[in-house]
């Protein structure tokens, strides 16, 4: 499998002369990979119907020449202006009933028929152009789907199109109102055409609604992504990538991933450390310069499971963002680190975003390889040390991890529409989740709810599985795994409706949750032998063996067999003895991590990863601060100095 290094490109922004040397420098860099044209339709299109392509002709060949493999992008996430005139009712409208109007980008409603035609259409353009491009050799559909909150529209072409998918599935009027206990309230409809979207609501809407309109909606961006998908197939052998994002939920990158061959993913390890994580104030000062220990990975291993075993890094942070509350620059070393632990994940490129720092429009403050006048910055240099680096491990692949997460997108829907205790979050429980096992020096595997072969796997966490079917924990127990479920798995039906047979419906764990209770900050209940249940708390009753119990005697953690269930949200020190406890019953070996420190192995090498601003030693090896160690068998192979 390859390792290569790409970077983001936009030559409309740059006069023509500049292109070949930025070719040049590019290769000269150590990149094989650069990304085009997935923001140029207004240079591809300026005026409806009459379509301008031969400056992209020029800049894929004089790219191409050069060496370099060009990813070409639909340019469908920034429609022009002159579509809002021809489609005024195209924009999306936020949950109170605002449109999302021209001026930035992602303007659009996945909803509305005219635009999703006018997308088929400027694909359909590019795709038998440069299908057969023999410098075009891979393609990425849009850009950042769900990024700035773009899936959940509530414009009129939605509610249309939300009826139409409500009587596909329900058929009748009467088994919608069936299937959301709509008696209660009195909220029964007589036809599809009463069903309303479920915003501007007195109180809060039917959790049963809301959910089926997050399934609506989540359908309508995967076959918007299948209808380009499609026309792209019919003109190209090349591999077919989305750019996926960190921390977006709002619909389900799995349906998406079956459609094509490749994720990728957009990583700014300090822009999400701000803007996307939950974490104590001494947590995000001690990692302000270097992103959370956890949050690039977990993605990482994400996406590798969306993309069925193949993923990139299709933006990787180079330096300063501009879009978070605060945008440090990354601490000397943090580039390579960033880098070199995503291909210790499996990644086969990790381009940077971007090659050039844009001298104009929003994104000026945000750092490229260069300075908008073409000097170098600091970023550079480090991605020239990782383009060194991989050539000693480019023929490493990654092998099956001992442990795996089932994660469900349609679980963070449920959660997200009746949390029941402000905190309690889908992605919170199974972040957790996942750090506890990486402080014990485990490598993760994320695996998708509709995994039936666990093969191979000791040990298979899933926490807060809304709807549990049978059929996964058999195969769980099948594969001879320790299955830990819970807290809030089984806890619904698909039409979110408590199910018949009570929560959590564990096959062959008599377990039953009696009551359950939310908690604010700084309420947990302790745990005999220490650590906290926090956020989230049910009392459990049956014949199961209490593992863990409060100091109350209430229990936590049951279990028969290896079919074990756990009641609460765990603070860190809970799940490390959880952690503990399983791997003494699954025959895990677990190798407890500093703070800054993972540990991930990419088939027999081991990687040290060291995200803190110090020198770290671990087994007998120092590891630079931001740096990386690469070992076999106990011995150095390549090592990153931390700048």
């Amino acid at each position: 499998m390859s390792k290569e290094l790409g970077v983001c490109y936009y030559p409309e922004h740059w006069p023509e002369e500049m292109w070949a040397k930025d070719a040049a420098d590019m290769v000269a860099a150590g990149i094989t990979w650069v990304r085009i044209g997935e923001f140029a339709w207004s240079r591809m299109e300026a005026v409806p119907g009459t379509v301008t392509l031969d400056w992209l002709d020029r800049a894929i060949e004089v790219l191409g020449a050069a060496g370099l493999k060009v990813i070409l992008g639909t340019p469908t996430a920034t429609p022009p202006r002159w579509m809002i005139d021809k489609h005024p009712d195209m924009l999306a409208v936020d949950e109170n009933g605002n449109p999302r109007k021209f001026g930035s980008r992602r303007h659009y409603c996945f909803s509305h028929a005219g635009y999703r035609e006018e997308s088929k259409r400027i694909t359909q353009i590019v795709a038998q152009r440069y299908g057969a491009n023999p410098h075009v050799v891979a393609w990425q559909t849009d850009n950042e789907y769900g990024c700035h909150d773009t899936v959940l529209s509530y414009s009129e072409p939605a509610r249309v199109a939300f009826q139409m998918w409500c009587r596909e599935r329900f058929g009748t009027i009467e088994a919608l109102n069936e299937a959301w206990g709509n008696v209660f309230w009195s909220m029964e409809y007589f036809s599809f055409e009463d069903v309303d979207l479920p915003n501007l609501t007195v109180t809060e809407p039917n959790p049963s609604h809301v959910l089926a309109f997050r399934r609506f909606s989540s359908d309508q961006v995967v076959q918007f992504n299948k209808d380009q998908v499609d026309i792209l197939r019919a003109h190209t052998d090349a591999p077919l990538i989305h750019n996926y994002m960190g921390r977006i939920l709002e619909f389900d990158h799995f349906a998406m991933g079956e459609d094509l061959d490749i994720a990728s993913w957009d990583s700014y390890p300090i822009g999400f450390l701000s803007d996307r994580l939950e974490a104590t104030d001494a947590h995000k000062a001690r990692f302000l310069r270097q992103g959370d220990p956890d949050m690039q990975a977990f993605h990482h291993d994400l996406y590798r499971a969306v993309g069925k075993g193949r993923w990139w890094i299709m933006e990787q942070q180079p330096g300063p963002v501009n879009w978070a509350p605060f945008n440090p620059a990354p601490l000397p070393g943090m580039v390579a680190l960033w880098s070199l632990e995503a291909f210790a994940h499996g990644a086969e490129v990790v381009s940077y975003f971007r090659w050039r720092q844009a001298p104009m429009g929003q994104e000026m403050m945000h750092a490229g390889l260069q300075t908008a006048d073409g000097r170098e910055a600091p970023g550079m240099a480090e991605a020239r040390q990782v383009a060194e680096i991989v050539k000693t491990f480019a023929d490493a692949e990654t092998a099956q991890a001992p442990v795996a997460i089932v994660f469900d997108y349609a679980s963070d829907w449920a959660w997200h529409t009746q949390p029941q205790g402000a905190g309690f979050d889908y992605f919170r429980l199974v972040f957790a989740t996942y750090r506890a096992l990486r402080r014990a020096g485990l490598s993760v595997d994320i695996v998708n709810s509709d995994c039936r072969d666990f093969t191979g796997y000791k040990a298979v966490f899933a926490p807060g599985l809304a709807t549990l079917e049978p059929s996964l924990v058999e195969a769980i127990d099948a594969a001879g795994a320790v299955g830990v479920l819970g807290p809030r798995t089984g806890a619904i039906t698909t039409e979110f409706r408590i199910p018949d047979g009570g929560r959590p419906g564990v096959p062959g764990l008599d377990v039953r949750v009696e009551l359950i209770e939310s908690l604010p900050p700084h309420a947990g209940m302790p745990v005999a032998g220490g650590g906290v249940v926090d956020h989230w708390c049910e009392r459990l009753s049956g014949s199961a063996k209490t593992l863990l119990s409060l100091e109350n005697g209430a229990p936590v953690l049951m279990a028969e067999g290896k079919r074990w269930y756990l009641s609460g949200f765990p603070d860190e020190a809970l799940f490390d003895r959880i952690v503990g406890i399983v791997a003494e019953a699954a025959a895990l070996k677990v190798q407890p991590m500093s703070e800054g420190l993972r540990r991930r192995m990419l088939g027999d090498l081991e990687f040290l990863i060291n995200y803190d601003g110090q020198a770290i030693t671990h087994d007998g090896q120092q590891v630079a601060a931001c740096g990386v160690v690469v070992r076999k068998d106990g011995q150095l192979v390549a090592e990153s100095d931390g700048g």
